[in-house]
Order: C-alpha cells, then sequence, then structure tokens
C-alpha cells in the first residue's frame, strides 16, 4: 500500500478533504444549535438512529468528518484508506438523499429544490470511489517496485 499520496490525487484530496474538515468543525462549533436538525434529519431516513441521544450523534459525526477530512488532507495517509472512508460516509449521505421525503422528483432520482442540498453529496461517493479504483488497479509490478 502506497503511503504518499500520488501528485495527481492531491487537487481531489485537498478539495475535498478541506470541505469535509470544514463541515465537521462546524457541526462540533454550533453542536447546540446543530443536534436536534442534523439528528432528526438522520432518524428520518435511518430509524435505527432514534434512539441515539442527538448531542452525541451530531459530535459523533462531526468528530468523523474532522478525522475523514484531516485523512484526506495528510499526504501520508494512503489514498486506498482515505478514499475507502470518504467512500463509506458518502454513501451514508447519499442514503439521506434517497430515503428522505420530499428531497426527489416524483418517480425518479432528479432532486427537488429542496433535495439539492443533499444530491450534490454524490459527488464524495464519485470522489472517494476514484482515490480507492486509482490504488487498487495500478499496475501490479508498479505496486511491488513501491514496496520495496
Amino acid at each position: 500500500m502506497r503511503f504518499l499520496a500520488r501528485a495527481h490525487q492531491i487537487p481531489v484530496r485537498t478539495a475535498v478533504g478541506a470541505f469535509v474538515l470544514n463541515s465537521g468543525l462546524s457541526k462540533l462549533q454550533a453542536l447546540d444549535q446543530m443536534a436536534e436538525p442534523t439528528h432528526g434529519m438522520a432518524k428520518t431516513a435511518y430509524p435505527f438512529l432514534e434512539t441515539q441521544d442527538a448531542r452525541t450523534f451530531t459530535r459523533n459525526l462531526g468528530r468523523a468528518e474532522v478525522a475523514i477530512g484531516t485523512a484526506l488532507l495528510v499526504p501520508f495517509v494512503p489514498s486506498l484508506v482515505a478514499g475507502a472512508a470518504l467512500t463509506a460516509f458518502s454513501a451514508g449521505l447519499t442514503g439521506l438523499y434517497l430515503r428522505l421525503p420530499g428531497m426527489r422528483q416524483e418517480g425518479g432520482i432528479r432532486p427537488t429544490q429542496e433535495g439539492i442540498a443533499l444530491a450534490k453529496d454524490t459527488w464524495l461517493v464519485g470522489a472517494g470511489a476514484s482515490l480507492v479504483l486509482d490504488e487498487l488497479t495500478r499496475p501490479r509490478a508498479d505496486r511491488r517496485r513501491r514496496r520495496r
């Protein structure tokens, strides 16, 4: 596994990492204001979250975003690891978009005006998957050479 991000991965890791890190820090800084609305939306899409405390849930979500954003920004974190974390996290965000009522136009996946804010998070899935695939599809000889 490569322990330095490759040059062509730096722009996407920096842009996405800064965005996700900022989102996490914002949640943590405004925890009291964000806890109920954030948890409310999440438990509507994922009913198993109903039993979690709103502040605890939002604090953990913010911490996860800070960790993922930092992993993307630090070039010593392997792109495979950072990309996998981003893909898993953003799949959950995409699930919000797909599960919450009123986010999509009737009979399709196109967003309503209200759904645009969540639909845009699908680009995070693409960025994470691209980092993972970039690492997994590297020629085998190149992977062996890097380990030495």
